[in-house]
């Protein structure tokens, strides 16, 4: 996909807007995910077909990185670009709580690798202009040297396989230029515009109906068949047949079906075949059995078939003399005039009575008119709300940061499953640090063992835990191991600064569309 640069004048919003210098040019990357509705469509029936299954086989995304890393206080602290800004939001007071309420807006954002593996990561719904707007990783929308991942899509409240408030389908991916062009981990975020929600109905009642009907419908159906037999002192299975077909008609579900069978031939059966399957036979029996060229019409179970001479050595021989003796073998166990040990197995070509006839049948057709029926859930923001957006604040802010961690430790202990969003609060350092096995010069870093699977989960300042909203001022980008325990203890995200106010300027007047109509049909 062309990735396009657009100076800010052409988003719409000027910087001043948004609090971001004007002295500063900002540069981003767009992409397209999914912007056409069928394209969107094709992709929410792939996560939600066979209910979910997709879903629950997708694993927490990991990054390509050999040793986990450890962060090193960065020499070029840099200083907020701008005016700090919020936005979004009626500024609440941070709440203090010893529990925290999740928030509706959190949940995980699924996706196909280039290797074609379903990955997830976690990710929040954003306020934005048309309520369609998700902040996660950029690393969880890019993939590293390459374009964007394939079939993206956001399931706020995700649990089990479950889409409680439908599947919104990635349209367009807005990222830090560097981090989409150099892989530069200082721009390690993403705003994605997404589609109106999507669910599925649930089966419904099912519907007999005449099998032109049936063929014409597209949705979950199913077939009942009954195979028609002689009654006794009444009337055959053929004789039902035609007395169905000439009352109801070609589309009532009676039909004949021709079948042949194949059954050993253990008689002088006239009409038996052979066939190329060759059975383990005592000696005893191969010699009774006819030559192969002979009258097939014979009473036979068998013709001659090949006789094979496996070598042996002294112990298989001992063994196989044992086997022989207890009934386990078949074949000859002997030993020649020079002293060489052989298994002998003698073996008869099979020969089959083959029958035809016909079977009568009626099949019942059934559809199931809800099942499968796409519903249009509406608007991300509308459905779920979404976070405030904060930028340029100082160092040592109090956040809470949600995500779905999955990954072990590096010693290999899981403590979390990935099935429910977990959370970690405090104040991130007072000053910046870098990665030196990415390229990471200015991360902002907390305190926190959540593990992979919650890259991407919001950082939230000023969290309400009674209305569960706050401004989001990060998002998780990796994982440290600072004291060298093998454990995680660190996690950290890109500082957000001007620039990407920026990106999240553009992102915010992306227009998406709804990928249903209202009765299901999907929209082009």
């Amino acid at each position: 996909m062309k990735r396009l640069l657009i100076p800010l004048a052409v988003a719409g919003l000027s910087a001043a807007a948004l609090a971001a210098p004007a002295q500063a040019e900002p540069q981003w990357a767009t992409d397209n995910l999914a912007p056409k509705p069928a394209d969107a469509y094709g992709i929410a029936d792939f996560w939600l077909d066979a209910n979910g299954a997709s879903l629950r086989k997708a694993t927490q995304y990991r990054l390509d990185a050999k040793d986990v890393p450890r962060l090193v206080s960065s020499q070029s602290q840099s200083a907020p670009d701008g005016k700090p800004g919020m936005t979004g939001l009626t500024t609440p007071k941070a709440a203090v709580s010893k529990n925290v309420n999740l928030p509706k807006t959190i949940g995980k954002v699924f996706f196909v690798d280039s290797k074609n593996q379903l990955r997830w990561c976690s990710a929040s719904s954003i306020q934005s202009r048309n309520r369609n707007l998700v902040a996660t990783a950029g690393h969880c929308v890019y993939e590293t040297k390459a374009d964007v991942y394939k079939n993206w899509i956001f399931v706020p409240g995700y649990y089990q396989g479950k889409a409680p408030w439908g599947v919104y389908v990635g349209a367009y991916a807005f990222t830090a230029y560097d981090l989409d062009t150099y892989d530069d981990y200082d721009g390690d975020y993403a705003f994605v515009a997404v589609h109106n929600g999507f669910s599925l109905g649930s089966n419904g009642e099912a519907k007999q109906v005449l099998k032109s009907e049936f063929d014409k419908f597209m949705g979950k159906k199913d077939i009942k068949s009954t195979e028609l037999k002689d009654i006794p002192g009444g009337k055959t299975a053929e004789q039902q047949y035609k007395e169905g077909l000439d009352k109801y008609g070609p589309n009532s579900g009676f039909r004949a079906e021709g079948f042949t069978t194949k059954d050993p031939a253990g008689g002088n059966f006239q009409d038996s075949v052979p066939t190329n399957n060759e059975v383990e036979v005592t000696e005893l029996q191969w010699n009774a059995a006819p030559a192969a060229d002979e009258n097939p019409a014979k009473w036979r179970n068998g013709d001659k078939g090949a006789v094979k001479d496996t070598p042996l050595t002294e112990a298989q021989y001992k063994q196989l003399l044992d086997d022989k003796a207890a009934g386990k073998v078949k074949g000859k166990v002997y030993k020649d005039d020079l002293g060489d040990y052989w298994l002998r197995q003698y073996y008869v070509i099979q020969w089959f009575k083959v029958t035809s006839g016909t079977k009568y049948f009626h099949d019942s057709y059934f559809i199931f008119p809800a099942a499968g029926k796409a519903k249009d859930v509406g608007r991300l923001g509308d459905v779920v709300g979404g976070q405030g957006f904060a930028w340029n604040q100082k160092m040592g802010q109090q956040v809470t940061v949600f995500g779905y961690p999955g990954a072990p430790h590096p010693d290999g202990d899981r403590p979390f499953t990935g099935v429910t969003p977990k959370w970690c609060a405090g104040k991130t350092a007072t000053k910046q640090y870098q990665v030196n096995t990415f390229r990471v010069e200015t991360h902002q870093v907390l305190k926190c063992s959540m593990t992979g699977g919650a890259d991407g989960g919001p950082w939230l300042m000023k969290y309400d835990n009674n209305k569960r909203t706050g401004y989001v001022n990060g998002v998780t980008s990796l994982f440290a191991d600072q004291d060298k325990n093998d454990r995680i203890d660190f996690i950290s995200s890109a500082y957000f600064d001007g620039e990407v106010a920026d990106v999240y300027n553009k992102a915010n007047f992306a227009a998406t569309k709804s990928i249903v109509g209202p009765n299901g049909e999907m929209l082009k």
